[in-house]
């Protein structure tokens, strides 16, 4: 079934690569969103795809920055189909 994830990760998650690299996690996946840097060193993700694909999505990030990523907010909602591609937003 397809979901979206709203994430929020906090952290020492900015001037990391962090979005950079979660939207090459993303491509690879089939992944569609977007990520973003936010207010508070925050990083923010709203990503759409089959909940297992989902699932892996974010346990690859966790695993690649777990050295920065001090906490996460995650909120699980059904998947709107907005999106095309998964960018990265300024």
């Amino acid at each position: 079934m397809m979901k979206q994830a709203h994430v929020y990760y906090s952290g020492r998650v900015h001037g990391v690569g962090f979005r950079f690299t979660a939207r090459n996690i993303a491509a690879e996946l089939g992944v569609k969103g977007w990520v973003r840097n936010i207010s508070g060193g925050r990083v923010e993700i709203l990503a759409e795809a089959e909940e297992r694909t989902l699932e892996e999505f974010l346990q690859r990030i966790s695993r690649e920055f777990s050295y920065y990523i001090q906490d996460s907010d995650i909120e699980w909602q059904p998947a709107g189909g907005n999106f095309k591609d998964f960018t990265v937003s300024f």
